[in-house]
């Protein structure tokens, strides 16, 4: 592999990833994210990716359930999959992580998330094993693991696993939104290979905590049906889609990097600010001046990830390392007013999928299809110019059409 990393340095290009997509159904039916759709099945993910949403790496969560590595096992006999070399699962120009994404809860903690990917489907299936004592149903999604952390951690690292904190910021579940002040305190923070931001959370937020400095930043979709698949993404350098140019990426290794991280305006994710779960009122910044709601005086107050990251900063100001890649504010195109489904239909028979419209296309080729308006909406889309408005509390924020 390190000769094909010397020769291939020239022939580094794009590749577009969304590594945190998860399973609702399998072939048969089961359920394994009793919240995802029921036709997020593996099959159906990798067809919306490789044809429909035009990104070339996912990471499909859930692939530690034995029901799911049976339907992965039919498609890899079937021809319709294989196996490749770098690490990975092909469908025709997708490659398929296999991940997992598990619980933990620390001793006097709140409990948080962690994401986790292999080379081969053997190696999960090994890692399957291992855990299926530890849990109590290993064919569900986001399980706990009754182990302590460290020990989970020295198992995936061990396994030559990646292992990366989920949704760190997010009041649900996030290891900072939750759990911790600094991932030093349950973690060895030498073996987190990157943080997952999260749909709330942008580089400059996270610019508020030293101890991520050196640590590469993933936005992710979290998708929990097909039509979230890559509402937020990564553009990554590199030779070709595999485990392994991950990898490399992550390390900044050999021309391979993180290009950028794409992803929601913060205001648009469901927890960005504090919300007052007693009157439903979204909390402002100059608002939030106690343990009260100053709306109806309640304590139900779910704290937002922005008023979280500077409640446990340790510096005054945010700080971007130099190198550190650009966090692009994209809207999805789901979020673009008026753009319903027979418009979005033919801008995908036009261009392809949403990663040429979001990227490639010129604004000139869309107004052909769609009009000024949307036209004009998916331009600023791109250039993060449309108005928002704050979600928090489980609700999304919105985009305004003025």
């Amino acid at each position: 592999m390190n000769q094909q990393v010397s020769e291939g340095a020239s022939s580094l290009r794009t590749f577009y990833a969304d590594l945190h997509i998860h399973i609702g159904r399998t072939n048969r039916g089961e359920a394994v994210k009793i919240s995802g759709s029921r036709d997020l099945t593996f099959f159906n993910i990798a067809k919306e990716a490789a044809t429909r949403k035009g990104i070339e790496l996912i990471g499909i969560i859930d692939a530690h359930a034995p029901v799911v590595q049976r339907d992965i096992r039919e498609a890899l006999e079937s021809g319709e999959m294989r196996e490749i070399s770098g690490g990975g699962i092909a469908y025709q120009n997708t490659v398929i992580l296999l991940g997992t994404e598990l619980e933990v809860r620390e001793p006097g903690r709140k409990e948080s998330h962690f994401l986790a990917y292999f080379r081969t489907l053997s190696d999960m299936e090994s890692f399957t094993a291992w855990i299926t004592p530890l849990m109590k149903n290993v064919n569900l999604s986001s399980q706990r693991v009754y182990v302590p952390l460290k020990e989970l951690q020295k198992d995936i690292v061990g396994r030559g696993g990646l292992f990366i904190p989920a949704h760190v910021f997010t009041p649900h579940k996030g290891i900072y939104g939750s759990s911790v002040y600094r991932m030093e305190e349950i973690l060895d923070v030498a073996d987190v290979t990157a943080i997952e931001l999260g749909l709330s959370a942008d580089s400059e937020m996270a610019g508020y905590i030293s101890e991520l400095d050196h640590m590469a930043f993933l936005t992710n979709s979290d998708a929990h049906s097909l039509g979230k698949i890559g509402r937020e993404y990564n553009s990554l350098r590199l030779l070709e889609p595999s485990f392994d140019e991950l990898c490399y990426a992550l390390q900044n290794k050999d021309g391979r990097r993180i290009e950028a991280n794409y992803g929601l305006n913060p205001l648009l994710g469901k927890y960005h600010r504090t919300y007052c779960a007693a009157c439903n009122s979204i909390l402002d910044e100059s608002k939030v001046t106690g343990e009260r709601c100053p709306y109806c005086g309640s304590t139900k107050l779910i704290q937002g990830v922005l008023d979280r990251i500077l409640t446990i900063a340790d510096r005054e100001e945010s700080y971007i390392p130099p190198g550190r890649p650009a966090y692009q504010y994209q809207v999805p195109l789901e979020f673009i007013p008026g753009l319903g489904k027979v418009k979005l239909r033919l801008l995908l028979e036009a261009f392809g999928s949403e990663m040429a419209i979001l990227h490639r296309t010129e604004e000139a080729e869309l107004r052909s299809v769609v009009g000024d308006e949307l036209a004009r909406y998916i331009i600023m889309a791109r250039s993060g110019e449309l108005l928002l408005n704050s979600g928090g509390g489980g609700t999304y924020g919105k985009v305004s059409r003025t």
